[in-house]
């Protein structure tokens, strides 16, 4: 693990650690949700006559639903969905998702969120997500850790994942951070590219059907099979932030 932390801080050109922040994804870290995406996507795109690919709304998790949309639409169609097909596929898929998400936590997740916030440390939510049924839920499900100001979703970025702007966003959210100062927790190929590409230590949570080494080649630098996993390791992963210089 000390030789991951010092490649990363020479990689970046930071001489150490100096945390502030927690950057959470939501679905697949927070939300045991994926599998309930994953079935009203496959369900949708078929509805509307549209060929999708085995597990490929996992490789899309982190999207905004519109580029989603565009790339089915890309390669059946040749070309972008209108404006109003956009909205009724959404519409359907939002249909979809409330039908089958039992809105589970993934296990681990409270005890995590809880950890960094006893750690002095601010969780900062970075979702592509637009769902009200999961956004309305955190303060219920995870009371006292996130606030408006500390939440990034689909409705505050123009570019979502695998575009870094999330992630700044997210930083910017934390208390105007430099990458060095949070660590993001992620389960999704794409959005542990956002937050590689905005210069910041992702820890990947593989939460999905997806193998390991797709996420490791997608830019975490640390893979745990589970949160509670991570769980386990955390304080010594963050005694060892808060004491390696190089």
């Amino acid at each position: 693990m000390e030789h991951i932390i010092t490649t990363y801080l020479q990689q970046h050109n930071f001489t150490h650690f100096d945390l502030k922040a927690v950057l959470f994804d939501m679905d697949g870290v927070l939300y045991d949700s994926m599998p309930a995406h994953d079935r009203s996507w496959q369900e949708t795109v078929e509805e509307f006559n549209l060929q999708h690919e085995p597990n490929e709304f996992y490789m899309h998790e982190g999207r905004v639903g519109k580029s989603t949309i565009d790339i089915l639409f890309q390669r059946n169609l040749h070309r972008n969905a209108t404006e109003e097909e956009e909205q009724e596929i959404y519409a359907r898929k939002t249909e979809l998702f409330q039908l089958y998400n039992s809105g589970a936590t993934i296990p681990g997740s409270k005890e995590m969120l809880e950890y960094i916030k006893k750690e002095g440390l601010t969780p900062v939510l970075v979702t592509g997500s637009g769902q009200p049924s999961l956004l309305d839920k955190l303060g219920t499900n995870f009371p006292g850790i996130f606030t408006p100001a500390t939440m990034v979703t689909a409705f505050d970025v123009v570019h979502g994942k695998p575009h870094p702007e999330p992630f700044i966003m997210g930083l910017q959210k934390g208390g105007d951070l430099k990458p060095n100062q949070a660590i993001v927790i992620e389960n999704a190929p794409l959005g542990i590219e956002a937050a590689a590409a905005a210069g910041i230590f992702t820890i990947a949570v593989n939460t999905g059907p997806l193998p390991n080494s797709i996420l490791i080649e997608a830019g975490a630098s640390l893979v745990y099979d589970s949160m509670n996993a991570l769980v386990t390791v955390m304080p010594n992963l963050l005694k060892q932030m808060r004491t390696i210089y190089i």
